[in-house]
């Protein structure tokens, strides 16, 4: 076993991991705010960069798919990989946005937990600026959730554990642009409001393993490594250019899929 592997097996997560150049992490912070730039005011412009965005922005992909990303999510999980899901977390400068304790594979409807976010920094994430707070271990637990629907969570639909989380055991998980953390899909992990003047920016990519299931059914999924032999995901393509029409036409289909399996029995 690997260095890595133990740490992640024993701890739930592993960081920090250099991805990419802090040159690079801020060439994909300008194409990101470019990005931005040309849907400013869409309704749902904004959903191009919470949900699926390695499908509607080509940068992303590319991201997604890099050996320095994908060599230490497949000692995790294998060589063969899928992205079922891609979003940024983006908490502006002195803002109240905020993310509950929470375990991710909660409401994924995934019939297995062989899930690895990989959570990349375009920005200085420190613990001012909201960076995750990790709870060591707490990958082995499974807990129940409550929804709270809050307008300040950065979450779907404003999950957080419905049990008590002692915030003496959290470690805060600071990066620098260009570095990510690897956590596991049960681990406790939240963050707080960015009291800082600079964008805190971060982008989560959630791989699994192409033998993964679904209990529900409805997830497209991207595979950016190895083969895929068991046909469980629809497999969709990553994004090509910069919100190019058929990759956005692509993104609005997928998403609503999604939106459905994250928002069933919600009433």
């Amino acid at each position: 076993m690997s260095d890595l592997s133990e740490r992640y097996t024993r701890d739930g997560y592993v960081f920090p991991v250099r991805v990419m150049s802090e040159k690079d992490a801020a060439a994909c912070r300008a194409d990101l705010e470019k990005a931005e730039a040309m849907v400013a005011g869409q309704p749902e412009g904004g959903s191009l960069f919470r949900e699926y965005s390695n499908i509607a922005l080509g940068f992303v992909d590319r991201i997604t798919r890099d050996p320095a990303v994908t060599d230490p999510v497949s000692e995790l999980l294998g060589e063969d990989l899928l992205v079922m899901a891609c979003s940024f977390f983006i908490k502006e400068p002195m803002s109240t946005s905020y993310v509950s304790w929470h375990q991710d594979l909660h409401y994924w409807g995934l019939d297995g937990d062989d899930e690895v976010t990989a959570w990349v920094a375009l920005s200085d994430v420190t613990r001012a600026s909201g960076a995750m707070r990790f709870v060591p271990g707490s990958h082995r637990e499974i807990v129940a959730h409550q929804d709270t629907f809050h307008e300040d969570n950065l979450l779907t639909r404003g999950q957080e554990i419905a049990v008590e989380v002692d915030e003496d055991d959290a470690i805060a998980v600071e990066l620098q642009p260009g570095e990510m953390s690897l956590h596991h899909g049960r681990l406790f992990h939240a963050s707080d409001p960015n009291r800082t003047q600079d964008r805190r920016i971060g982008l989560a990519i959630r791989y699994v393993p192409t033998r993964m299931g679904q209990d529900v059914g409805g997830i497209c999924a991207t595979l950016v490594r190895g083969q895929d032999r068991f046909g469980n995901f629809d497999l969709v393509e990553g994004g090509s250019g910069l919100l190019s029409d058929d990759d956005v036409a692509r993104h609005r289909m997928v998403r609503d899929n999604r939106r459905r399996v994250l928002m069933r029995e919600t009433g």
